[in-house]
């Protein structure tokens, strides 16, 4: 029997013409220089900025909470008496928590955040155009893949560069967030030691407001957020500069999770069903062993039947999980 070996690889030629060298064209996203802030280093941006961006959201929530407008109450999730009424941690004691958290994510992402130079995007273009022209080749056929490769190379390359392979990091990153937060809250929901001696201060926010979002035990906000978005940029291969947006982003998300509105216009509640509302019923007593899942979306809550997202139960009765 006669093996038939096909080449699915390009003359390095063509290979050559997948890539324009220099790069002239840059997707629109994409700064052109050492760093995306003049006066700061990209590492130092990822840095500072979940910091900045955790304050100034909460302080935005803070101003609604603090106004007389009638038409918001309408979207708030609890009457702002309650907040004085239920919760068992001061504002005081709440924001000493959270700075004390992000002093230690600060000091992780300064270990663990390597400093970048300026990316070479030809060179790194050039490694990934072998790998796409192997699989299109693959994929169609020797011909009407080198065909292709001929006529639209460039682009298909420029697409997989700058489109394909970043939004596919993203997922993955929010996926790696979203299994290391589920499978360790609901552990320290389960495990009464865990619980009662880490867990259960978080918790003492019954009625969550946004600049409580973080406010946790060290070890916890540690654990869960720190470390789990730190794995997360890691083994997605993240640059400081996706880094910078995945913070940045994760920490408005968790924000506005507690914010305490349910708001039709809110991005983020209409984007993700892991929203404020969702997040409220974990607060409340007859919800705390249910919606685990946490910051974007509820498939672990949904797979483990732990999901709940009906209507509050009167009172004495328990709430069937969906």
């Amino acid at each position: 029997m006669v093996n038939i070996t096909v080449d699915y690889t390009l003359p390095p030629h063509l290979l050559s013409a997948l890539v324009p060298d220099p790069v002239t064209a840059y997707p629109s996203y994409h700064i052109n220089g050492p760093s995306i802030v003049s006066f700061l280093s990209d590492k130092s941006l990822s840095l500072l900025a979940p910091l900045i961006a955790y304050w100034a959201y909460s302080l935005f929530f803070h101003a609604l909470d603090c106004s007389d407008w009638a038409w918001i109450d309408q979207y708030r999730i609890h009457e702002s008496a309650e907040v004085q009424a239920k919760n068992r941690a001061t504002r005081a004691e709440v924001v000493k928590a959270v700075v004390l958290q992000q002093i230690f994510q600060t000091t992780l992402g300064v270990l663990t955040i390597e400093p970048e130079g300026p990316l070479d995007h030809v060179k790194e273009m050039r490694s990934l155009a072998p790998r796409i022209a192997y699989f299109v080749m693959k994929a169609l056929g020797q011909d009407i893949g080198k065909s292709l490769l001929v006529s639209q190379g460039e682009s298909i390359v420029y697409f997989v560069y700058w489109w394909a392979i970043p939004i596919v990091q993203f997922v993955l990153a929010f996926a790696v967030i979203d299994t290391w937060q589920y499978f360790f809250h609901r552990l320290f929901h389960i495990n009464k030691f865990l619980y009662k001696h880490i867990h259960s201060v978080h918790h003492r926010l019954y009625v969550p407001y946004a600049f409580g979002a973080l406010y946790n035990h060290w070890f916890e906000g540690l654990l869960l957020d720190s470390i789990g978005a730190t794995i997360a940029h890691t083994v997605t291969g993240m640059t400081s500069r996706q880094t910078f947006l995945l913070f940045t982003f994760a920490t408005l998300k968790t924000v506005d999770d507690h914010c305490g509105y349910a708001l039709p216009f809110d991005p983020f509640q209409v984007l993700f069903p892991n929203n404020a509302k969702y997040h409220d019923i974990h607060h409340r007593t007859w919800g705390i062993k249910t919606n685990f899942s946490q910051p974007f979306y509820i498939h672990w809550d949904v797979l483990f039947g732990t999901r709940y997202d009906g209507p509050s139960p009167t009172r004495g009765e328990k709430p069937k999980k969906q």
